[in-house]
């Protein structure tokens, strides 16, 4: 019974993640610390897998339609993955189950929830203003930063807070994306925010996995529930209304960031 409900939660978040590119570490690790008891180490640990394998689908089928621009990847990840290794090491030193390290993470994890909860809203907001289709002689001008160091020190504070808590390279990273390369059509904002999800999740979790804070169990259970949550929520993403589901999204992440940080 209970490992039919730890595949539901994934379901429900798949779905979450088809219909909004929200939700993976936001929402999961929540309902494995407050709905199942999970540890903070270990339900940050499993969702970062979790999140690396469910959106290495994704970014597959972007590359297929040629939308992921890679130069933007690439340095977003000069930033990442360096800061994802290094806040690893410390973790490793310090040993994730102390009593003070999972207290910051549970503390850096609401203020995470926070900003998510916050960037979604904006999104929600202000998304639509955001240009759909670029000519392509405009695309290098539009994949220009507005500084070339910019994306790397983005992606490397993503990447240290998505080591220590699971959360950021979603909402957080496409309201980034979204400031630094204002003349990118929003597709592309997203599949660039997915592809260099993927290393980063992935460096992120195997790091967790070498101090023993990933549960292999659980992570299978939770990607039997969201790969076919992750297919109906992307097929029902274009009959739901976003600004509906980002503001509702937005609200439960903002009571899940406040319940982290009063505990």
């Amino acid at each position: 019974m209970h490992d039919f409900a730890f595949i539901l939660a994934g379901f429900v978040v798949g779905t979450v993640v088809g219909l909004t590119g929200v939700g993976g570490g936001s929402l999961m690790t929540p309902i494995l610390i407050f709905g199942f008891g999970i540890k903070p180490y270990l339900a940050i640990g499993t969702d970062l897998l979790f999140a690396a394998f469910t959106k290495l689908g994704g970014s597959v089928a972007l590359a297929r339609r040629k939308i992921i621009d890679w130069p933007v990847v690439g340095l977003l990840s000069l930033g990442s993955i360096p800061a994802a290794l290094a806040t690893i090491y410390v973790l490793h030193r310090v040993g994730p189950a102390d009593p003070a390290v999972q207290r910051l993470m549970t503390t850096t994890l609401g203020v995470a929830l926070l900003l998510t909860a916050a960037a979604t809203l904006y999104k929600a907001i202000k998304g639509k203003s955001t240009p759909r289709n670029i000519d392509p002689a405009q695309l290098a001008l539009a994949t220009r930063p507005r500084h070339p160091a910019l994306p790397v020190l983005f992606g490397a504070a993503i990447g240290a807070l998505v080591s220590l808590t699971s959360v950021g390279a979603g909402a957080i990273g496409v309201t980034v994306l979204m400031l630094l390369y204002p003349l990118l059509p929003l597709p592309r904002i997203v599949a660039a925010d997915i592809a260099y999800a993927v290393p980063l999740t992935l460096v992120a979790g195997l790091g967790h996995a070498s101090i023993g804070s990933v549960d292999w169990h659980l992570l299978a259970l939770l990607l039997t529930g969201s790969l076919p949550g992750i297919w109906l929520g992307s097929r029902l993403m274009a009959r739901t209304p976003d600004r509906v589901i980002r503001s509702l999204l937005s609200l439960l992440l903002a009571y899940a960031g406040a319940k982290l940080i009063s505990i």
